[in-house]
């Protein structure tokens, strides 16, 4: 499993945002098949590796570097949010660096037994832990008004209302084939049009299922807290909603604001500036897009973090 079974999204562009350094920590909030990882390890650094998939953690625990005295990659089957805590708990008060690869991995996507994508029939599961409840438990016992909510918020679905009449109307739903039919259905379908538009509804009921943002969210906090300074932060995320809220985040805490230089420590508040030296959001190359389709739509943010003390809300 050295050979990541994916293509990890602006690997260069985050490695240099990183700049691992040999005996450095560095925590991979969202491991996955490691590509990040292993370009981190390659460096001389220790990993410290999140995953809530099982399947993700089984394939880690594979690679040489776990049996190594000590561990050079020590894999956590938690959520991100969870990092602050479980890091304390390993012993470690402060890290080098933080790297998040939001939202659904490259495998999940692949394997229609996860539920994940219509692409490929497949039982409409969606959990990233495999536990808790799936996005047929939800879409078959859930309102028509929360499912309308669900995809309003997180897919900005302008036709919610009427996509949550007819999945109410066709339950139970039990495939992801069955739910995309429904989707394209109520939303007047043309085959051949440049983008599905079962797609929106999946990418909501897929962060509704497994609370993406408030994950997100938490796990900014954390990072915060873990990072020292002149540790480095580096998120990438692929759609709106999540670049909101990682924009957000940044802006905050470094108090940047109309007119403030966004390389400045400035006060937010009362309070000092956590992060400096904020990137401008950096996209892929089109080499990339063509190298990899799906890194279409993603953004890396960065930012380094000061001296000052973590901020309570965060």
């Amino acid at each position: 499993m050295t050979d990541a079974p994916h293509i990890p999204v602006l690997l260069d562009e985050v490695i240099d945002a990183l700049d691992p350094q040999p005996g450095n920590v560095i925590v991979d909030a969202t491991f996955g098949a490691g590509g990040y990882t292993r370009r981190l390890l390659d460096a001389g650094a220790t990993v410290h590796a999140f995953d809530r998939d099982p399947d993700a953690i089984a394939a880690g625990r594979q690679w040489p570097e776990t049996r190594e005295n000590p561990p050079r990659l020590i894999l956590h089957p938690r959520r991100f949010s969870e990092m602050a805590d479980a890091m304390r708990e390993a012993g470690v008060e402060q890290v080098d660096g933080v790297v998040m690869d939001i939202g659904v991995s490259s495998m999940q996507l692949d394997q229609a037994e996860r539920g994940f994508a219509f692409a490929s029939d497949g039982p409409l599961d969606m959990r990233m832990s495999q536990e808790g409840q799936s996005a047929a438990d939800f879409l078959n016992t859930a309102d028509e008004a929360e499912i309308a909510d669900v995809l309003y918020l997180y897919g900005e679905e302008r036709q919610s209302r009427r996509v949550a009449r007819a999945i109410v109307a066709a339950r139970p739903l039990a495939t992801t084939a069955q739910l995309a039919r429904v989707v394209r259905k109520a939303l007047g379908h043309r085959p051949g049009a440049p983008k599905d538009p079962a797609t929106r509804s999946f990418q909501a009921i897929r962060i509704h299922i497994n609370e993406e943002l408030k994950e997100l969210e938490a796990a900014l906090g954390g990072a915060e807290a873990l990072l020292a300074e002149g540790g480095r932060l580096a998120v990438v995320s692929f759609h709106s909603l999540e670049d909101r809220i990682v924009k957000r985040f940044l802006r905050d805490a470094s108090g940047a604001s109309a007119g403030t230089s966004r390389h400045l420590p400035a006060a937010n508040d009362g309070d000092a500036a956590t992060f400096a030296s904020l990137s401008k959001a950096i996209r892929p190359t089109d080499a990339e897009i063509a190298r990899n389709p799906r890194a279409r739509s993603a953004t890396l943010r960065a930012a380094t973090r000061t001296g000052a003390p973590a901020r309570e809300a965060a």
